[in-house]
């Protein structure tokens, strides 16, 4: 009998952190547009946001986070959702997110 391997909320944010916004050099968690992860047997969803509602690298982004995803091993498929609620705001970030970008608090 194959074991499917065990597929771990960190291993999920493990692999969103290779996930950028084009426009920022700063991945997606960090950014705080991360709103939660979802795991259902072999099956991964992401609630997530942008930085704007009229993002034009929304498709982009999404499809990036699904492909990487569904390249965690044991992963069947998977899911994003975007979101807009509660609004994306600047503190939302990690404290390196911020160092990047140069925004103080």
């Amino acid at each position: 009998m194959d074991q499917q391997p065990t597929i771990t909320q960190e291993a999920v944010y493990e692999v969103l952190r290779e996930c950028y916004d084009p426009e920022l050099p700063v991945n997606i968690v960090d950014l705080g547009l991360v709103y939660g992860v979802t795991i259902v047997d072999n099956w991964v969803g992401v609630r997530m946001t942008l930085t704007t509602p009229g993002c034009g690298l929304a498709d982009q982004i999404a499809n990036d986070v699904r492909a990487k995803i569904k390249n965690i091993p044991g992963v069947a498929d998977g899911d994003v959702r975007l979101v807009w609620s509660p609004p994306w705001n600047q503190s939302m970030m990690s404290d390196e997110a911020r160092r990047k970008l140069l925004i103080q608090k």
